[in-house]
């Protein structure tokens, strides 16, 4: 039998580059974004929140500082071992690969910031979904935040180069069977490692079928983290707003 080789995701998100290639990520931004999130969920400090697909934990941790009860889920063991330790009674993470059950329900269930799409199989999507609805407690709420994928495919951007802690990147983009997907070319020092990131460029009309089939019912839908209205030709992003058929 031969062996499979780990997925992209499985050896890339474990990596000390892929935390320093996205270094600069706007953290305030992020942070605006899940206060406008809980206000418009309306939630109370008793509520308990998943993170699903939490890295490293940052918006587990900010949510934990805000009072809510929060536990953040991860496939990569490295990110989750740096995210232990910040855990206390209301906060806590495991090591989990999203497409599994999880045995704990929620009031709210987070997948936050494109973390979706990155299986070959359509099948493995829809499990991902399909833990979302399992993980939710009666009258619970999901939450996608997806790229736009439209406005991605119409903005990219083929190939560039930039340096950063003695360390150059080359990126090169496609979109190619449905697929967006990033080449990543890392130099450091007189090594270079090659990794890649693929994300399927799901639609509105793509989630639209996928929540249907699964019994949950669309409530609502933003283009922003501003919650502004989602428009498909100009939103930078698809954040959907979801919960369980009755």
């Amino acid at each position: 039998m031969t062996k499979e080789h780990p997925k992209w995701f499985q050896s890339w998100f474990d990596t000390s580059y892929y935390h320093k290639l996205y270094k600069n990520r706007d953290y305030k931004e992020a942070e605006s974004f899940i206060k406008n999130l809980v206000k418009y969920l309306n939630l109370n400090t008793n509520d308990s929140i998943l993170d699903l697909a939490c890295g490293r934990g940052r918006h587990s941790i900010f949510l934990n500082s805000l009072g809510y009860k929060v536990t953040g889920l991860d496939l990569s063991k490295n990110s989750i071992e740096l995210a232990k330790a910040h855990e206390s009674s209301t906060l806590h993470f495991d090591v989990h690969d999203m497409r599994n059950s999880y045995p704990n329900q929620f009031e709210v269930v987070l997948n936050l910031f494109t973390s979706f799409g990155y299986f070959e199989q359509e099948v493995d999507n829809i499990k991902v979904i399909q833990t979302i609805k399992s993980s939710l407690k009666q009258n619970g709420i999901g939450v996608i935040d997806f790229m736009n994928s439209p406005v991605v495919i119409e903005n990219l951007v083929a190939e560039n180069t930039f340096e950063t802690e003695n360390l150059t990147f080359k990126l090169k983009r496609s979109h190619i069977d449905g697929f967006i997907t990033k080449d990543i070319q890392v130099t450091d020092t007189d090594k270079t490692y090659h990794f890649q990131e693929k994300v399927r460029a799901f639609t509105f009309h793509d989630f639209e079928t996928m929540l249907s089939k699964a019994g949950l019912h669309l409530l609502d839908c933003f283009g922003n983290y501003k919650l502004e209205p989602y428009n498909s030709k100009t939103s930078k992003r698809l954040i959907l707003i979801f919960m369980a058929n009755d």
